[in-house]
């Protein structure tokens, strides 16, 4: 390992002090209940997504006083903002009651068809098809639809808080590794795909197939467990909207498509998402509340995670080549939980002289860890921002999230490494 510099080191345990911040959310909404004088300032901090944003300011400040301008801002301006731009829009445009009205609907037509009672098959679905169908629409797309089908579905009824948690663990981990079908749709697996040359055939046949197979057996497990609470979920909600027209809907679904063809490209992807939100604005009656403040505070999450991680390059990868293929699979999916798996893969992409089996390891390892926390996963913090507010003191705990994730990793470990 070279020596890092003075502000390699700041990077590093700023993001450590971030990582443990985002364990302490819940200790910061308490403040705020038992200190309603700063309640503002106690509510900001238990706010997750604006964890690495704050501590991505700090180190910026930092970096200003120490560096200069000139350094810091040229620090700023060679991170790639792409991924938190791409989640904003489309988590805005994924959360339109036109999209959720189809999404709905497809969902309802495959359980009619399924043996099973109504909410069982309706759960089902939710937590395998969905994060099956993000391969295709992508992982955030996938993650604010089915977060969204939960919230107001299964969790706007009283069930337990179990339920809740391993619902989200097992939709954690189901995204992360349902977008291996595709080498667009996953963050992870986007980072090297044009790199190391693989096409969807390779993704199928290395990944997607061990993917869907644990995805299915999480999904199915799930559902049995919790399989007498599970009627909630298909009941119609009391606040259903008016049905959207097939041609709004079909506009819609048209610039989610054109956002993810062109989710590279953010100069034309948030163009497109600005003519979105003139379309949306046209036709209010057609819209539900855009769900603007949500994506924006992921997209700020996001942000600071590429701030912040840009500078633990120095750390993260003498520690991974150290290791051979089983280690790093291991290693990789122990690592996803305290940064980012994108940050993990496109080091190992900036690697020459990769064997084979290094690089499915590495990927296979980032998103089997891709559900252990709220930072392991791009869309997570999407889930996040929309479901905790069915939760107690409106916070999904780190420590509940990693334990309820557990077993569907377990699962996916199995999948990848004995299949």
């Amino acid at each position: 390992m070279k020596d890092a510099s003075l502000i390699q080191i700041l990077g590093a345990v700023l993001f450590a002090l971030a990582v443990l911040h985002t364990f302490s959310t819940k200790f910061f909404e308490h403040l705020a209940h038992t200190q309603p004088r700063h309640a503002g300032i106690w509510h900001l901090l238990g706010e997750v997504e604006v964890v690495f944003g704050l501590w991505a300011m700090v180190l910026m400040l930092f970096m200003f006083a120490i560096s200069g301008k000139p350094e810091a801002t040229h620090y700023l301006d060679s991170r790639n903002f792409t991924e938190p731009m791409f989640v904003f829009a489309i988590m805005v445009i994924a959360g339109t009651r036109a999209i959720l009205q189809f999404a709905g609907t497809a969902v309802h037509f495959v359980a009619n068809f399924m043996p099973l009672p109504r909410g069982m098959a309706l759960y089902f679905l939710v937590l395998a098809f969905v994060p099956l169908l993000g391969s295709f629409i992508t992982e955030p797309a996938a993650m604010t639809l089915a977060a969204l089908m939960l919230r107001d579905t299964l969790f706007s009824q009283p069930v337990s808080n179990k339920l809740k948690y391993i619902t989200v663990g097992v939709l954690f981990v189901n995204v992360s590794i349902g977008g291996t079908l595709t080498p667009f749709a996953a963050p992870p697996v986007l980072m090297v795909a044009g790199t190391w040359g693989w096409d969807i055939w390779f993704m199928i046949a290395t990944f997607g197939w061990k993917a869907a197979i644990a995805v299915l057996i999480n999904a199915g497990s799930t559902m049995l467990l919790f399989r007498c609470e599970l009627g909630h979920m298909a009941r119609k909600p009391s606040n259903e909207a008016q049905p959207v027209p097939f041609s709004v809907v079909l506009l819609h679904l048209m610039f989610m498509v054109l956002v993810v063809v062109f989710a590279h490209h953010p100069a034309v992807f948030m163009g497109l998402f600005l003519f979105f939100m003139g379309f949306a604005s046209a036709y209010q009656r057609h819209q539900d509340r855009l769900i603007l403040r949500e994506a924006l505070l992921v997209a700020f999450f996001l942000a600071g995670l590429v701030v912040l991680g840009g500078l633990q390059q120095w750390w993260l990868q003498p520690v991974l080549m150290g290791m051979d293929a089983t280690a790093v699979y291991f290693g990789a999916t122990a690592l996803t939980a305290i940064t980012d798996n994108a940050a993990l893969t496109y080091l190992g992409s900036q690697v020459e002289g990769l064997s084979h089996e290094f690089k499915v390891a590495l990927v296979a390892g980032a998103v089997t860890g891709g559900g252990l926390t709220v930072i392991a996963n791009a869309p997570n913090p999407a889930g996040v921002a929309i479901l905790r507010g069915q939760f107690e003191d409106n916070t999904i705990h780190p420590l509940g999230l990693l334990i309820a994730a557990l077993p569907p990793t377990i699962v996916a470990v199995l999948a990848f490494r004995v299949l």
